[in-house]
């Protein structure tokens, strides 16, 4: 590796930051051009409108988490909402409900994000940063094979307004696999941005046009609502597994910190010893994956806010009668997010995830930017909709992670996939640090996801695993018939002591990685 390794969700994501790497720039360069671009290359996926988290880890063996994403409005605003359900489905057989609309927009944070990271750990000009995604908008960029999964479940939201339709369908047929998407007003927003700074975006003209329409057809969003929001800069916590230091998004973030309990309760098994994909192995990981569901639901939503939730919710008062349940059990969602993982020459390292829901359908005007829809996700809001708490970090999913084995290994490594995150992101650390798998083999391996009563089994353990399972009768197994990017889309990249780089992009999401 000469000038660094990066794996995202589309070719073109991964070129805007392999092309930085190449001029010069350094991870975090690298993982902002790749963000910037992934807003047109995954765009029935990723806005602007949206936000995320970037966990960094310097040469220097400095780290920290970088929050941007999403913020709740201060006021709920009584009298007409637009807030509705849509229903996304995977396959004939697989359906998630999701609510969408004005009333479903939370404020947004991928621009404060990009400019934040940028005026700290940047080394390149903003505007050189901005040039690959630009491009892209202005020329167009080939829809994949995985954007061309998703248009047409998102077609009912994507295509709401004129905006929507002129990008995905504009000769009133969706744009297919091959074809080409164009952005030309988003190239335009990022060009005014690069030239006057994300405070035109939150106090300028763009600005007052989303809190216009909010105000005219039932959103929550205001002008100050707008001006008072702030990237925020956590500290982020870590975790011992298998003699490896695991770095992770703190609370009020929850998938770092239920990976974090996943794993405590792993700790004492060998779970190397086991055959991988065995009954024992599989059950071993369901049950896991249900305890911490249930330990969620009794510690973690009510305490969200709390400063010391992640040493309470970890303590070992807390997960020890998790622990005996899961001793005695073994011996008697579409999520439109994406994933950017970068590694520089210098050991610079780069885990960036960011999201905006599956959309809401709005379009700020003239800007190309799709508002997220983060008050309509049910995983988000487990109080029910309309509950949240005013002027709060919405909590999330996204766990972008970086795993430092004593040997020197640095791995970066996240998902997409709603609630589906924190479990893909489990089971690819247990393969790594577990079964000493390879990077590539530790994401292509077929993966489990428990939620509710139902345990989903992804194509690729064996045909009569559910009928070896021997769960409970209240358990019911729900087998895939192929692999789905329902099981969440990891992308992750590795440097060695010997600065030897691997890279994993996730065939379910059709991925790339790309070494300069």
């Amino acid at each position: 590796m000469k000038k660094g390794i990066i794996s995202a969700g589309h070719k073109e994501t991964a070129r805007a930051g392999a092309e930085v790497l190449r001029a010069g720039g350094n991870a975090y360069d690298a993982a902002i051009a790749a963000m910037m671009a992934s807003w047109v290359t995954e765009s029935a996926s990723i806005s602007a409108g949206g936000g995320g988290f970037l966990l960094a880890h310097t040469a220097q063996q400095k780290s920290a988490l970088f929050d941007f994403f999403v913020h709740t409005p201060m006021q709920k605003y009584k009298g007409k909402r637009d807030f509705y359900e849509v229903a996304l489905g995977f396959d004939d057989t697989n359906v998630q409900r999701f609510h969408v609309g004005m009333a479903s927009m939370a404020v947004p944070g991928n621009i404060a994000g990009a400019f934040h990271i940028h005026q700290r750990l940047g080394k390149m000009p903003f505007a050189q940063l901005a040039q690959p995604a630009i491009a892209l908008a202005k020329q167009g960029t080939t829809i994949d094979r995985f954007q061309a999964l998703v248009i047409p479940i998102l077609q009912n939201i994507l295509c709401t307004s004129s905006t929507g339709k002129n990008i995905f369908a504009p000769k009133e047929q969706l744009k297919k696999f091959g074809e080409n998407i164009y952005i030309p007003h988003l190239a335009d927003t990022l060009e005014y941005l690069s030239k006057n700074g994300p405070r035109e975006f939150y106090e300028g003209e763009i600005a007052q046009r989303l809190v216009y329409d909010c105000k005219d057809k039932g959103g929550f969003i205001r002008q100050q609502d707008m001006l008072n929001y702030r990237v925020r800069e956590r500290l982020l916590h870590t975790l011992t597994y298998r003699n490896c230091t695991l770095l992770t998004n703190p609370p009020p973030s929850a998938g770092g910190t239920l990976i974090a309990f996943a794993l405590q309760l792993l700790q004492s098994y060998k779970v190397g010893k086991l055959d991988w994909g065995s009954p024992k192995h599989v059950a071993l990981l369901h049950y896991v994956m249900a305890f911490t569901n249930q330990a969620r639901q009794r510690k973690y939503d009510a305490n969200l806010h709390h400063p010391r939730l992640w040493e309470h919710f970890l303590a070992v008062a807390n997960t020890s009668s998790y622990a005996l349940a899961l001793e005695q059990k073994m011996y008697s969602r579409l999520g439109n997010t994406s994933h950017i993982s970068v590694i520089d020459a210098t050991g610079n390292v780069a885990s960036l995830t960011l999201s905006s829901g599956t959309g809401s359908g709005y379009f700020i005007p003239e800007t190309g930017i799709m508002m997220n829809n983060m008050l309509g996700e049910a995983d988000l809001n487990p109080k029910g909709f309309h509950q949240w708490l005013t002027n709060k970090r919405i909590s999330s999913m996204m766990s972008p992670t970086i795993v430092l084995k004593t040997d020197g290994t640095k791995t970066a490594l996240g998902s997409s996939g709603s609630n589906r995150i924190r479990t893909a992101i489990l089971q690819v650390i247990s393969n790594l640090l577990d079964f000493d798998m390879p990077l590539d083999k530790a994401v292509e391996q077929a993966r489990i996801h428990t939620e509710g009563q139902t345990l989903n089994i992804e194509k690729g353990y064996a045909p009569t695993l559910p009928q070896r399972l021997n769960l409970p009768t209240a358990w019911n197994i729900s087998p895939w018939q192929a692999r789905s990017f329902f099981f969440g889309g990891v992308n992750a990249v590795a440097v060695n002591a010997k600065n030897q780089a691997s890279g994993a992009a996730d065939s379910r999401r059709f991925g790339c990685v790309m070494e300069v």
